[in-house]
C-alpha cells in the first residue's frame, strides 16, 4: 500500500484530445478562494494538534478554535475527523484520473501514470523529518491506518474503472486493478528500495512492458 502523502499535492491520469487554449477552466472566483483558504487551515491547524499531542487527544472543538471557525464550518469541509488528515485524497484520486483521460496520443497508460508519478510523488521525502512524523501518526493510529487503507482502495478501483474504460476492457478486468494497484505502489516500493527517481522509472518501465502486451493499441 502507497504511503501517504503529507499535503504533497496529488496524483493524477489522462485521455480524449486536450481542450482548446478558450476552453481553459477560469481561475476560481474569489468565493471559491475564500472556501479553498478556509480548508487549508483547517487542515493545517488539525495536523499540527494531531502531530504535537497526538490523534486521539485533539478534539473537534479545538481544531475549530485553532482555525478560527465553527465546528459546523469545520465539518462542511470536512465531515469525519480522519479526513482532516488526508485533506488531498479528492484531489489525489482526480488527479490520477486525469493522468489516464487526458494523456498523449499515443502514450500508454503506464507511462501516463509515471510521468504523473514523477511529478507530483517522485521526489523522495524519506529525509524530511515532516513526512516521517506524519508517517508516524498514521501508522501510529489504528483509526487513520483504516481510513488510509479505504482511500487507497478507493483510488485503485476508480483508477482500474478508467484503465478499463480507456482501453475498452470490461470494467472488472483483473488486469486493470493490477494495473492501478501497481502504479499506485510503484513509487512507495521506489522509496522503500532507495531508489528514487530511477527506481520508479524501471517499475513503470516493467509495467508498461507487460501492458502492452495485453492491451489493444489506443486508436
Amino acid at each position: 500500500m502507497p504511503a501517504p502523502s503529507p499535503r504533497h499535492g496529488g496524483t493524477a491520469p489522462e485521455p480524449p484530445e486536450p481542450p482548446a487554449p478558450s476552453a481553459s477552466p477560469a481561475p476560481p472566483g474569489r468565493r471559491e478562494r475564500k472556501k479553498a483558504a478556509t480548508r487549508q487551515a483547517i487542515a493545517d491547524a488539525a495536523l499540527r494538534l494531531f502531530l504535537a499531542r497526538g490523534y486521539d487527544d485533539v478534539g473537534i472543538r479545538e481544531i475549530a478554535d485553532a482555525a478560527d471557525v465553527s465546528t459546523t464550518t469545520l465539518f462542511k469541509h470536512f465531515p469525519v475527523k480522519e479526513a482532516l488528515v488526508f485533506d488531498r485524497d479528492a484531489d489525489m484520486e482526480a488527479g490520477l484520473l486525469a493522468a489516464v483521460r487526458d494523456r498523449a496520443r499515443g502514450e500508454s497508460i503506464p507511462v501516463a501514470l509515471r510521468e504523473h508519478a514523477l511529478r507530483h510523488r517522485g521526489a523522495d521525502p524519506g529525509g524530511d523529518p515532516r513526512f516521517a512524523a506524519f508517517l508516524e501518526l498514521v501508522n501510529g493510529t489504528p483509526a487513520l491506518r483504516d481510513y488510509h487503507q479505504a482511500m487507497w482502495l478507493r483510488h485503485t478501483a476508480a483508477l482500474a474503472a478508467v484503465i478499463a474504460d480507456e482501453s475498452g476492457l470490461p470494467a472488472d478486468d483483473a488486469a486493470c486493478t493490477a494495473l492501478a494497484h501497481y502504479a499506485l505502489e510503484a513509487p512507495r516500493a521506489a522509496r522503500a528500495h532507495g531508489g528514487g527517481r530511477e527506481a520508479l522509472v524501471r517499475t513503470f518501465q516493467l509495467l508498461d512492458q507487460g501492458w502492452r502486451s495485453l492491451a489493444p493499441p489506443r486508436p
